[in-house]
């Protein structure tokens, strides 16, 4: 389910503001390989529509906090994104960047709109915590829960070959 705003119930006209308290539907978000959920899944949000004299300016504000894997360890994380999102129509288009894509036929897609700055508003990795240890590269335990070093180093049995011309070669 996606939450659209009809702008044909708001009529306004230049300098004039209209502001509406809003129910956003959120839906999972797909990011770096792995899968986040919206917790909630409908979030309220501040929206706003200026008219200016050459078109319409749209504020959106809410909140979104989004569950999955941290991305060192695989455990749970818990990532809340403020989000601050603004977008222009012009009243007569001239290029792409006076167009908002989410706007078609005076329907404005508030979900589709919150999804993207929601992507432009996250992290390069979602740790669980900001000092996240991460997962053991010998034997994969989580290293936030049991902190360790391996003093054998093993050798890889496909490099035995070299390493023994190797000591033949320092004999």
């Amino acid at each position: 389910m996606t939450t659209s705003f009809s702008l044909r119930q708001v009529r306004l006209r230049p300098g004039e503001e209209y502001r509406d308290a809003v129910e956003v539907e959120l839906a999972p978000f797909d990011y770096g390989g792995a899968r986040y959920l919206p917790v909630p899944a409908q979030v309220p949000a501040a929206f706003a529509m200026t008219r200016a004299l050459t078109g319409t300016v749209f504020e959106l504000d809410f909140t979104a906090r989004l569950h999955g894997p941290c991305y060192r360890c695989l455990g749970d994380a818990v990532l809340e994104v403020p989000i601050r999102a603004r977008e222009y129509q012009a009243e007569k288009p001239e290029g792409e960047e006076m167009v908002t894509p989410y706007l078609t036929d005076d329907n404005l897609d508030l979900s589709a709109w919150a999804h993207d700055a929601i992507a432009l508003a996250l992290p390069d990795k979602i740790l669980c915590r900001p000092d996240c240890a991460g997962l053991c590269p010998v034997c994969g335990e989580n290293l936030n829960d049991d902190p360790h070093t391996h003093e054998d180093e093993t050798v890889d049995e496909r490099w035995a070959a070299l390493e023994a011309l190797k000591e033949a070669g320092q004999g």
